[in-house]
């Protein structure tokens, strides 16, 4: 028996990136998936594409409402869909702030809620949230991302401790930076992308990016109806950039 058979999961942002990753990963290991984002077309062959802006209530509502009826039920929420930002607090405008809170934050809150009163009737509910290591670590030019993923993790907890009760689990990921289209934008926009890579791998301690499948991997640990007692958690995958302190190489 797979680890996940018979689980009935959601993933939002599931078409590309750290998303798409974790559907492959939780339809490999027996789960049923439905893949809610703005490109349904592309889901993974195998899930439910869903149409969803996690930046709109009556979007996410409707798409989780689809996503229930199609998969019969729902035990896994892996709220991943977000956006980047990058500059100074007094490089982006009153309106970019409020939409990447809007599409980080509260559209997280926006899928949880919508997805409760099934998760309330799994035996193994479990929901993770895809959060990063600037909620922990202070990096250059991200402040607005830092504060949506700071409040990632701090909503993660506080759902933790709202529906422990209830019997529906809630942990996050913090990656460091992963290999993504989107790390690939920003390092094609860069005036030296060699070295912008360069760069982003040498300040993570194993010398390399993060692999989206890396934080797959802890995404499905942190689900998984194996690891019961696991709530509260927000689990670090980023090459040990965030707790490790090594000397430069001689």
């Amino acid at each position: 028996m797979a680890e996940y058979d018979g689980v009935r999961a959601l993933v939002t942002g599931g078409a590309s990136g750290i998303g798409r990753a974790t559907a492959l990963a939780l339809m490999e290991r027996g789960a049923t998936v439905a893949v809610l984002d703005l490109q349904p077309d592309q889901a993974p062959p195998g899930s439910v594409g869903v149409l969803c802006d996690v930046a709109d209530a009556a979007s996410v509502d409707s798409a989780v409402a689809t996503a229930v009826s199609e998969l019969g039920g729902l035990d896994v929420v892996v709220n991943n869909a977000g956006i980047g930002a990058q500059g100074t607090v007094a490089d982006n405008p009153d309106d970019e702030w409020l939409r990447v809170l809007n599409i980080n934050v509260i559209g997280i809150a926006r899928v949880s809620r919508a997805a409760l009163p099934s998760l309330r009737d799994s035996e193994h509910a479990a929901i993770v949230n895809t959060c990063s290591i600037a909620a922990t670590a202070g990096l250059p030019q991200r402040a607005l991302y830092s504060a949506s993923k700071g409040a990632v993790q701090s909503l993660t907890l506080a759902m933790a401790a709202d529906h422990v009760r209830e019997g529906i689990r809630v942990c996050c990921v913090n990656p460091g930076t992963v290999d993504t289209p989107w790390v690939g934008r920003l390092l094609d926009s860069a005036a030296d992308p060699a070295a912008e890579r360069a760069a982003l791998e040498a300040r993570q301690p194993t010398g390399r990016l993060v692999s989206a499948d890396d934080v797959a991997r802890a995404i499905l640990y942190l689900a998984s109806p194996l690891n019961a007692s696991t709530t509260g958690t927000a689990l670090a995958v980023d090459g040990g950039m965030q707790g490790l302190r090594l000397r430069p190489r001689t």
